[in-house]
């Protein structure tokens, strides 16, 4: 049986900026997006801490500290919105035994924590 398990989040990202007028998918700084494992163009959860929205989206690399709503979700967040990021895998029942996930953690400047 295969279940879905968490791989990696990304907790307490601040928003930086928020495009509207662009395609759609969250920008998130590339060395985070490494840190975590997570690959251009994967998909994503993402649960808005300020304002409870959650939506599903694709990852872009960006610049160093940026996390931007473009697109559609623009309209799930502001610039200062602090948001955690999860990524799942499916897994069979005897891989998940003794699997962690990755997790990363932000300061509000969208510097990784250690």
């Amino acid at each position: 049986m295969l279940r879905c398990i968490l791989r990696a989040k990304i907790h307490n990202a601040t928003v930086t900026a928020s495009n509207l007028e662009y395609e759609g998918s969250i920008t998130i700084d590339a060395a985070i997006l490494k840190e975590a494992g997570i690959h251009p163009y994967e998909q994503v959860l993402v649960s808005n801490l300020n304002n409870g929205e959650r939506f599903e989206t694709y990852v872009i690399p960006g610049k160093k500290g940026q996390i931007c709503l473009n697109g559609p979700t623009a309209r799930k967040g502001v610039v200062g919105d602090r948001i955690i990021i999860f990524s799942y895998c499916w897994l069979e029942d005897a891989e998940i035994k003794g699997f962690t996930p990755k997790i990363i953690k932000l300061d509000g400047k969208n510097r990784i924590l250690k």
